[in-house]
């Protein structure tokens, strides 16, 4: 494994980080224990997640995968073995079943509570506003929202008021960032400073071979104001294994499951950048997941990779590309394809 340190802190953490969202969904608390007993023992430190998984969120599945690792650290104590993220929801009908308003004091110290709770421990290293109370261009939308961009912006001082309050009392570590634009997070960044407040370490933003949008602004904002990408959907929510392709549906598969979670990747100029990539691993002797998080990987404004999978081999190969080192020839034909088809999944 490599590692890395969380942006202006001393924490090392993996630069392959466990993603959990399936697990309460499509994975039991067995298969979870399974895939963090393994994560562990290849070097894995980092794991996220966050109090509205498993997705697709439901008032059913509400906080699951939180129970599920807090019930590996009392089974396993390896409590103090784990660098643990976990994430407050943002408002907005999806999450009506939580909670009602915005990143509030209340709303904050009320979620975190609750965090605390389902993965009995006594803090988490790093807490992360899920996404904004604004309306931004995440989530599949590809061009900025006019229309929902109205709506008044959060209280940056209040939320970060409130998370130094959690940190002076060692609930939280250190904070961090979600689903954010350039405006936002130095908005964050810039209120910290006036104020003397915690300053956002991290930003856990989508970032795929067919999704770079990230580099429009972001990873600058990374690269000079020092906060790291937490690259989530590496593999765009599995279409970047090429098991969708050519209108495969595989049993069990969370695009056969949950089609609309796959659909903004699923676009004619997806699928031909995915052949096209497919083509460029198969020349080199990689699978295509391992062609496409290994890109990720070696990024210089990537803090760490967050890979998820359902499966025990799909975790073992999406692990494993943290071995692979693309070479020049590789990356040129990598930039090749997306100057042809630049960044077709919203």
């Amino acid at each position: 494994m490599k590692y890395t340190t969380l942006p202006n802190t001393d924490v090392k953490v993996s630069k392959i980080c466990l993603g959990t969202m399936t697990w309460g969904r499509q994975n039991t608390e067995a298969e979870g224990f399974e895939q963090m007993d393994y994560a562990l023992e290849q070097g894995v430190n980092f794991f996220d997640t966050a109090e509205l998984y498993a997705v697709p969120a439901t008032p059913e599945t509400y906080g699951a995968t939180e129970k599920i690792i807090g019930n590996w650290f009392k089974k396993t104590g390896n409590r103090d073995k784990v660098v643990l993220a976990s994430k407050i929801a943002g408002s907005g009908d999806y999450t009506a079943h939580i909670r009602s308003g915005r990143f509030s004091r209340k709303n904050i110290l009320e979620a975190v509570e609750g965090s605390l709770q389902r993965l009995q421990t006594d803090y988490i290293d790093l807490y992360q506003l899920h996404w904004p109370d604004r309306g931004v261009n995440c989530f599949g939308v590809r061009d900025y929202p006019y229309k929902t961009s109205t709506k008044e912006v959060e209280s940056h001082l209040e939320i970060l008021e409130t998370l130094n309050d959690l940190v002076k009392e060692g609930k939280i570590k250190h904070v961090g960032l979600s689903n954010e634009t350039p405006w936002g997070t130095m908005k964050y960044l810039q209120t910290a400073e006036a104020h003397g407040l915690p300053r956002m370490v991290t930003i856990q933003n989508s970032y795929s071979l067919i999704h770079r949008g990230y580099e429009y602004g972001m990873s600058e904002v990374s690269l000079r104001e020092n906060i790291g990408l937490l690259a989530y959907s590496p593999l765009a929510q599995g279409v970047l294994s090429g098991k969708y392709l050519n209108g495969g549906q595989p049993e069990g598969a969370r695009g056969t499951l949950f089609p609309r979670f796959i659909a903004r990747y699923m676009g004619d100029g997806s699928q031909e950048a995915v052949k096209a990539y497919l083509a460029i691993a198969e020349k080199h002797g990689l699978t295509l997941s391992e062609l496409s998080l290994a890109y990720i990987n070696q990024l210089p404004f990537v803090t760490s990779n967050i890979i998820g999978a359902t499966k025990m081999d799909q975790l073992k190969e999406n692990i494993n590309s943290i071995n692979i080192e693309l070479s020049e020839e590789i990356l040129k034909e990598i930039e090749a394809v997306h100057a042809r088809i630049p960044n077709p999944a919203p």
